[in-house]
């Protein structure tokens, strides 16, 4: 779960309106198109001027799965590059065999951004 921001970035105002029947099922349905949450939405209209809020792409499972592994694959390999760098610098490791890991790490991670990038 996001912190919550502290000071003058904090939400501390409270906003209401009420609407009819028929106008809460529209705004409702808008909510919902948008991928928003019902605040995010309706700071959006307001602070930007807009009447028309463009929808979030919706994220099917197959999509959600493969950004999970995706996050999961770059935290390892930020993992084994803090090791390397580590048993480097208590010479566990010599300089050739760091670079060689280094350029692996680089050429996966770049895989795996433009994968990510591409869907």
């Amino acid at each position: 779960m996001a912190r919550k921001p502290k000071g003058e970035d904090a939400l501390s105002e409270r906003v209401a309106f009420r609407l009819t029947a028929t106008d809460y099922a529209a705004y409702k349905q808008k909510v919902s198109a948008s991928g928003l949450s019902p605040s995010e939405f309706f700071r959006d209209c307001v602070l930007t001027n807009r009447t028309q809020i463009i929808a979030r792409p919706v994220m099917d499972d197959e999509r959600r799965q493969a950004l999970f592994l995706l996050s999961k694959a770059s935290n390892n390999i930020n993992q084994i590059a803090h090791r390397a760098n580590t048993d480097h610098a208590t010479g566990i490791i010599d300089g050739r065999t760091y670079r060689d890991m280094l350029d692996s790490l680089n050429s996966l991670s770049a895989y795996l951004k433009a994968f990510s990038d591409a869907g």
